[in-house]
């Protein structure tokens, strides 16, 4: 399943995104993962949520972020939910591609929640990237 959480800049998708994470960290019977571009997150994550500061992997572009939740699926197969802050900030602003993206995320999500913070107005988006609301 994926899901976004969408809204322009600074309006509060972050401080969703970490209350999304908590209430996942202690529902889960298996492992939780945070992506983040650089360290925002640090300081407000519990320290059993496995944190993951893209950057250090160089991951730029669609097919690069495709790859990166496709691995951490592959080599985690207890991990129940991957939480992505800021996705248009690690691949780019082109909407159309972002709603391919997360079509392609979609298609290997049985058994693991992938939600991305998405800074764009709902009104802004394409279909294929709102079906994900």
């Amino acid at each position: 399943m994926v899901k976004l959480i969408p809204g322009k800049r600074g309006s509060g998708k972050t401080k969703l995104l970490i209350s999304a994470i908590h209430d996942a960290q202690k529902k889960s019977n298996g492992n939780v993962v945070a992506i983040q571009l650089g360290s925002s997150l640090n300081h407000e994550i519990n320290r059993k949520v496995r944190l993951v500061n893209i950057e250090d992997y160089k991951v730029k572009g669609y097919d690069a972020m495709y790859g990166f939740v496709a691995g951490i699926m592959a080599s985690d197969y207890d991990c129940t939910d991957i939480f992505v802050d800021g996705l248009l900030r690690i691949v780019g602003r082109d909407l159309e591609q972002v709603g391919a993206l997360l079509d392609r995320i979609a298609e290997i999500t049985d058994s693991t929640c992938v939600t991305f913070t998405i800074s764009c107005d709902i009104n802004e988006m394409p279909e294929p990237v709102k079906k994900y609301l």
